[in-house]
């Protein structure tokens, strides 16, 4: 196991245990205000301190994982569950008219940031964590159909692909039962890194208002909400933003990690 795979190993894990004690413990309510004890510095009491409503930021710094998390969690896993299979498709097929259709609706989903489809989605169902995983989520179809795609049609030249030709096997079955196992290494590798540019995904519409809304917490909400107030308190920005690096950043190094630990040429090149 590489370094970057244990660094990124051990911030994603960091990050997911504090999501997950959120549901049984926080210091504090999440949306208990506390007018008195606004804008507090971190403390004894406060460990992080408090936001501009008296809100303990630890608190809501553990429940905005949980959404964070959440949110690019599904979002990647309708990415994976359409695009796959899409890709795989379309190598099967590859030049016919299906083939064509599925790339070229690629290109058209790819011609749309996923901020503008989920402007799109709110202006008709409303803002929500519910529409932001549906903007995500649709913007990582396109994602997973073109890696599956390209992992693919290198495996369909192969000679124990040819073998299964021969014997009969469909072309569905031969994806499912071959193609798909062969490419499942690059799927998580591509997983992880998809799995970041969601939380940073989440929290860029929550900071324009079209993520979670409040009473809930969410890293981009929290940086909106300080954008104002960062001379006086700077640590409201701080906080959440070094929460997004940090998990950005140990996501990634897992996924760099994984690559070079599940590609079979380094481990060949290792022992």
């Amino acid at each position: 196991m590489t370094r970057n795979l244990i660094l990124g190993v051990i911030l994603s894990s960091l990050v997911l245990l504090m999501a997950l004690v959120s549901f049984v413990w926080t210091p504090y309510g999440h949306a208990a205000m506390n007018i008195p004890a606004k804008l507090q510095t971190p403390n004894a009491a406060h460990w992080l301190g408090t936001d501009h409503f008296g809100r303990d930021i630890f608190s809501m710094i553990m429940v905005g994982a949980r959404t964070s998390i959440a949110v690019a969690l599904v979002a990647v896993g309708i990415g994976m569950v359409l695009g796959v299979p899409l890709g795989l498709t379309a190598a099967a097929r590859k030049g016919s008219w299906l083939d064509e259709v599925i790339m070229r609706g690629n290109d058209l989903v790819f011609a749309f940031p996923s901020l503008v489809i989920a402007i799109l989605i709110t202006a008709v169902f409303g803002a929500g964590a519910v529409n932001a995983i549906i903007a995500i989520g649709i913007f990582n179809i396109p994602v997973f159909a073109r890696i599956t795609r390209g992992a693919a049609l290198s495996l369909w030249e192969r000679d124990f692909i040819l073998a299964a030709r021969v014997a009969g096997k469909s072309g569905a079955r031969i994806s499912f039962e071959h193609i798909l196992p062969n490419v499942t290494n690059l799927l998580i590798v591509q997983g992880t890194i998809q799995f970041s540019l969601g939380i940073l995904a989440e929290a860029g519409l929550s900071y324009v208002g079209l993520g979670a809304q409040p009473p809930t917490p969410s890293w981009g909400r929290m940086l909106a909400d300080a954008q104002t107030m960062v001379s006086i308190a700077p640590h409201l920005a701080l906080v959440p933003g070094i929460a997004i690096v940090l998990t950005v950043l140990g996501l990634n190094l897992m996924g760099d990690g994984l690559r070079d630990y599940l590609d079979p040429r380094l481990r060949i090149s290792r022992t």
